[in-house]
């Protein structure tokens, strides 16, 4: 009975465990969702701007307007380049943590499976008892019937 309990206790960590893990996978898939949709936006921010840049073209513009239409373009595209490591990043790191989360899976998983298999064998045996005390009642009512 000793080791069904440290059994029982291993299992309540590796739920725990799991657990967290799966705390950790969403916080990590959420914020790849975050950083995809930042990357959206900075993507649809830049084709609005360079449809005015297109726009101010078309009417007429000053050589220096056209500069800072340039020059704030290319820090656009410095900021989704950047944003798009990030959203690398925390693919990356959904990625682990998804790995921990099934690795965490398993080990509760194969816990619960000795689990199972430790009271199967405590109920066999349990039966085995029973079943003999039953024999040797029987044996001694037929004996003493004699």
């Amino acid at each position: 009975m000793a080791n069904r309990s440290a059994l029982d206790t291993l299992i309540e960590l590796a739920q725990r465990d799991t657990d967290e893990a799966a705390k950790r996978l969403g916080a990590a898939l959420r914020a790849a969702e975050e950083t995809e949709q930042k990357l959206t936006m900075l993507l649809g921010y830049r084709d609005d701007y360079a449809a005015r840049l297109e726009a101010a073209q078309a009417a007429g513009i000053t050589p220096m307007a056209y500069r800072n239409f340039v020059a704030f373009m290319d820090k656009l595209d410095n900021a989704i380049n950047g944003q798009r490591e990030v959203v690398k990043h925390a693919h990356y790191k959904s990625g682990v943590e998804k790995t921990a989360w099934q690795a965490c899976e398993r080990k509760r998983l194969s816990y619960r499976t000795l689990n199972e298999r430790a009271a199967r064998q405590a109920l066999q045996a349990e039966n085995k008892r029973d079943q003999k005390q039953m024999d040797e009642h029987a044996a001694r009512q037929a004996y003493y019937k004699r």
